[in-house]
Order: structure tokens, then C-alpha cells, then sequence
């Protein structure tokens, strides 16, 4: 489901319209609503849809600024679903785009992404400009490109023909947290082994050090990247218990009370 104009139905405070003044040739005009292009405009629309669902949040429905899901196990309990998300839209006035709504589907795409009972897999349309590039052939830039190059694109492509898809996590079994500390970057991968033990996907994430982090010895990198992922996945961790997978052991380093040096 996609709100209607969502940000215009957002009522702008009194003492704040006159800062969304503007001129035209039939005079000078100011916003009663909260227009498209301000700032913080994005943060304040989901901040309003937070307060208004945040019982449901999570639970039935799920709310990314104005595109909104009913999620449901059965048609029966979608059909109690959508009725108290409607009720709630009609006690506070909200309306929705029914051109851009979809309703009893057991797939769809959100967020660039498809999401169905499988769990959440890529939209082969978004991948398919990388799966048919070829590699650079631009003489007027300087380019290494080997064979060793050439083997890592075609298996990227390959991949991508076939890519994984992200299943959603199952209560009463643990976690496995894979970490990738380069020197330049950092990775990890969060799964689950499924019911005949075979370890199923259900995150992905990486960044790039700062070149403060950079400069770091190779386990407090380690622990840097640890740090990052616990809070990027603390609704996981917090519910699951998480074996954590990497080459060195930066939960023994944390916990260590360092050495006092001159």
C-alpha cells in the first residue's frame, strides 16, 4: 500500500508556515501542509507513522515512510489485519493511493525488493544491467585488467543469476554471525541452519573503514567490525543466541581489561 501525496497529509504548525513561503506571479503563497522537499521532511512523515502504528509495527504491518505491508499467516487473519489498519487510517484521516495498492498476494516488491513467503530475494530487473556488462574496453583510460579480473566478473555474474534469498529468522535456534576483516573494508553474514541443518541466509552487510579505522592493529579492526554489526543487527541478537564465526577472537579482547602503558 502507498500513502496518498503522504507528505501533504501532514498539517504544518501555525507559527511555521510563513518559513515555506514563495513567490509567483499571482502573489506570494505558504504552505498549510508539509510539501515535498524539505529537509526533514522524511524523517518527520516517519516519525508521525511510528507513533500512529507503533503497536502494529512489527507485528502485523510493517511502515517504510509511505509504503506500507499487512503481513499475515492465513486469508483469514489478513482480512482482521487489513480491517484494524483501516479502522486506524480512518481515526486519523489517512488516505492511500489506490492505484499504487495491492491486496491478497502471497508475493510482491518492496523497498526494490521481492519479498514472499520464501523470504526476501533480489529483483532480478535491478541486476540484470551488471549481469549483461561487458568488461572495460575504454582506451582512453588507464586499466588493469587481467585474466584473474575477468574470472572475478564472470563468477560476480554468475551469481548473480542464481542469487541467494534471505529467509526470515526462526525462534528456538541460534544464530551464526560470520565476520570478514580486510584491510580496507568489512563484511559479515548472519544465518541459520534450517530443519535437515543446511545454513540459510538472512542478512548481509559491509563497509568501508574510515582511514582512522584503517590505521588500526588487525583485531581491534576486528572488534570495530563487531561493534558495527551487533548494533546494525541488535533485533537478531537481542532475541537469538548468536555463534559468532571470524579468524580471530575479538569477544576475548573486549572483554580483557587492557594493560595500563606510559
Amino acid at each position: 500500500m502507498d500513502g496518498f501525496s503522504g507528505y501533504n497529509q501532514i498539517l504544518m504548525v501555525e507559527e511555521d508556515r510563513e518559513k515555506t513561503t514563495f513567490i509567483t506571479f499571482w502573489g506570494t503563497f505558504y504552505y498549510k501542509v508539509m510539501p515535498f522537499g524539505l529537509k526533514n521532511a522524511r524523517a518527520t512523515y516517519q516519525r508521525a507513522m511510528v507513533t500512529l502504528f507503533h503497536d502494529m509495527m512489527h507485528k502485523e504491518i510493517e511502515v517504510y515512510v509511505d509504503d506500507m505491508i499487512t503481513k499475515s499467516t492465513s486469508p483469514e487473519q489478513h482480512l482482521k489485519d487489513l480491517r484494524k489498519l483501516f479502522a486506524r487510517l480512518h481515526k486519523y484521516r489517512l488516505r492511500l493511493n489506490s492505484t499504487k495498492c495491492t491486496f491478497g498476494v502471497k508475493n510482491g516488491k518492496l523497498l526494490g525488493f521481492v519479498v514472499n513467503e520464501r523470504g526476501i530475494e533480489i529483483d532480478l530487473d535491478k541486476v540484470k544491467a551488471i549481469r549483461e556488462m561487458l568488461e572495460p574496453k575504454t582506451e582512453s583510460e588507464k586499466t588493469e585488467w587481467d585474466s584473474e579480473c575477468q574470472k572475478v566478473f564472470e563468477k560476480i555474474k554468475q551469481n548473480l543469476k542464481n542469487p541467494p534469498i534471505l529467509v526470515f529468522a526462526v525462534q528456538g535456534r541460534p544464530l551464526i554471525l560470520y565476520l570478514i576483516v580486510l584491510d580496507e573494508s568489512m563484511g559479515s553474514m548472519l544465518g541459520q541452519q534450517d530443519e535437515v541443518g543446511k545454513e540459510q541466509v538472512i542478512y548481509y552487510l559491509s563497509k568501508k573503514f574510515t582511514d582512522c579505522e584503517k590505521r588500526y592493529p588487525a583485531l581491534e579492526r576486528t572488534c570495530c567490525t563487531l561493534v558495527w554489526v551487533a548494533k546494525r543487527l541488535k533485533q537478531y541478537m537481542l532475541s537469538h543466541t548468536t555463534l559468532l564465526v571470524a579468524k580471530t577472537d575479538p569477544i576475548k579482547y573486549i572483554l580483557e581489561k587492557p594493560a595500563l602503558t606510559r
